[in-house]
């Protein structure tokens, strides 16, 4: 059986099709279903079962899939100690970022590690469902660690390293109502329109929950993926926002910041790295490089 075999179907479980595993493998199609063929041939047993919405694993394919998982990364082990030996790691490294994360500054902490670590590919990926799906695909492989803002119980499926925590500010146009009120809090934005991120975004818990703490309400009459073209909408005057510090001190012209008195308004950034299983030497030295950058 071969490792290239078992990575092809390792794919095709966690993409869920067999065309989205080839693009992730960077091969064809044809070279995936071979592979898995060849598989289920030496096995003789059916693992994947196609249907009109993708794949679904058979019984013989579950029982394979925890064996194909350790031997992944039992050749991986082995690769990182040669690398060590030759003195370099190597690999790709698959990384679930936000697309913010406020006061922490994640190209500088990539930079600093490709300069210690040039033979390390890495790949970034922002998620469409947020937090919520980063945490998901490092709690099942697709991701080796995300930059995340913990989403709620979700979070109890990996293991989080705190690294940063920013305070959300009311963004709103010039003349708003609350333009020149001597001071604003949760209450005073009851019933009003909001722009704000999808369901499954940590920025979104966040305030949700924090208007439920104040016992307000609010309507969210816009949601907006990208955190960064939030302001183009409050100016607008399609609604008002909540967002982290470090966006609200570079907002252009025909906007307001207020800062809000309320508690549970602190955005957390956290490291999402996976529980229950050892990570690659490359993703080992991330981690630790992360955290020396926050502690500094």
């Amino acid at each position: 059986m071969e490792l290239r075999h078992l990575e092809f179907f390792v794919a095709v479980v966690e993409e869920g099709t067999f065309t989205a595993a080839a693009v992730r493998l960077h091969v064809v199609q044809s070279a995936v279903s071979a592979g898995i063929k060849a598989i289920e041939r030496e096995l003789g047993a059916p693992l994947l079962e196609r249907g009109a919405r993708g794949v679904t694993v058979t019984a013989s394919g579950e029982a394979l899939l925890v064996h194909a998982y350790r031997t992944l990364e039992a050749a991986r082990d082995a690769r990182d100690a040669v690398a060590l030996v030759r003195g370099g790691l190597g690999g790709i490294l698959r990384i679930g970022t936000m697309t913010s994360t406020g006061s922490l500054d994640v190209p500088g902490i990539l930079a600093a590690y490709r300069q210690a670590h040039p033979g390390v590919g890495l790949r970034l990926v922002v998620m469409p469902t947020g937090s919520r799906g980063l945490v998901e695909a490092v709690a099942e492989r697709r991701l080796d660690l995300a930059f995340v803002s913990p989403p709620g119980a979700e979070a109890s499926r990996v293991r989080l390293m705190p690294l940063a925590t920013s305070r959300m500010d009311l963004v709103i146009p010039a003349g708003h109502a609350l333009d020149q009120a001597e001071s604003v809090s949760l209450r005073d934005l009851d019933g009003m329109d909001f722009i704000d991120a999808p369901m499954g975004w940590g920025n979104r818990a966040v305030v949700d929950r924090a208007f439920e703490q104040a016992g307000a309400a609010r309507r969210v009459t816009i949601e907006v993926a990208d955190t960064a073209t939030v302001p183009a909408y409050v100016r607008a005057s399609l609604g008002v926002a909540l967002l982290p510090r470090p966006e609200t001190e570079r907002l252009p012209e025909g906007l307001v910041v207020r800062r809000l008195p309320d508690a549970g308004l602190d955005w957390p950034v956290a490291l999402a790295i996976p529980r229950g299983r050892r990570l690659s030497a490359a993703a080992s030295a991330l981690a630790d490089q992360i955290g020396e950058a926050v502690a500094t």
